[in-house]
């Protein structure tokens, strides 16, 4: 049982777990936190994780935002990382977890490009160790509170990213990423609301547009002007709004909202953008990203 005091102790305490897939980015991850004010703490052994939170508890100061690295080349790795995040949530911690993925395919090119093994590859391909490490992981994906796909993030990108995550005055509070992307290119795997902006006419067809972006009031302009796309903002910045108090009641703090169009270059990025500022006029922290813009 956790006394009242203990449990005043541990909410001040701010936990974060970072764990992935080999060649997924934690360690970029883990730098963007120390950015922003977290004590990182890399390559950490699993069971020593409730001991880890219990000093950051005690000592304060810094370690008052705390993230864990956790390395599946760790020798104490387990698979029950579920199980240790179980014993911190009954000593009265709210860990959040991140989880950092990528495709099979990047993550193969990554390695061939550093020209480094598997780290349960053994005498296997590099596919071979993929494979394994991702049974390994597979609860540990399943539970986390925030999964980051870096298969189409450069560094900065995915840096930027985890630091408007976590940083800001208000780190407690929903932050909403509204993503643009490309069906053509696959569903973003960490989306909690998917958007459809094919319906609208694509500014694709229209010659004196093909080139620019949905980022350029030109083609802004020509998406919103469209039959149904401003009560298309309007109906999910209603939605969004009126569940973000439930998200943060339930303790989630990260809602990813996917816009997705053909390509990702200019219906989708139109009205994530709009979808965005709408967002941030409700006094939501919102902010619009673009997964596929350049990709064509």
């Amino acid at each position: 049982m956790v006394h009242d005091d203990a449990r005043r102790d541990d909410q001040e305490t701010e936990l974060v777990v970072v764990t992935g897939v080999s060649g997924g980015g934690r360690s970029t991850v883990a730098r963007a936190l120390e950015n922003v004010g977290f004590y990182v703490v890399d390559n950490l052994p699993q069971a020593l994780m409730l001991d880890m939170a219990e000093l950051a508890q005690k000592a304060g100061g810094a370690a008052q935002r705390t993230a864990m690295v956790l390395d599946v080349r760790s020798r104490a790795f387990s698979a029950d990382l579920v199980g240790a995040i179980r014993a911190l949530k009954e000593r009265g911690f709210q860990p959040r977890v991140v989880f950092v993925d990528a495709d099979d395919e990047v993550l193969i090119r990554r390695f061939e490009s550093v020209r480094r093994s598997h780290p349960m590859q053994g005498d296997g391909r590099l596919a071979d160790g993929i494979a394994a490490e991702r049974k390994l992981l597979e609860e540990a994906r399943d539970q986390a509170d925030v999964i980051i796909d870096t298969s189409h993030l450069n560094v900065n990108q995915l840096r930027r990213r985890v630091e408007e995550m976590f940083g800001g005055e208000d780190a407690r509070r929903l932050r909403v990423t509204v993503l643009s992307f490309g069906f053509k290119y696959g569903l973003p795997p960490d989306a909690d609301f998917v958007l459809d902006a094919r319906f609208l006419p694509n500014p694709y067809w229209v010659p004196e547009l093909r080139e620019h972006t949905g980022r350029e009031e030109e083609v802004s302009q020509y998406v919103l002007g469209q039959r149904g796309a401003v009560t298309f903002v309007e109906t999910y910045a209603r939605l969004i709004n009126a569940t973000a108090p439930g998200f943060e009641r339930e303790g989630k703090r990260y809602l990813t909202v996917a816009v997705g169009c053909t390509g990702g270059k200019h219906r989708s990025v139109a009205i994530a953008e709009e979808l965005a500022t709408r967002l941030r006029h409700a006094r939501l922290a919102a902010n619009a990203q673009h997964r596929d813009l350049g990709r064509e």
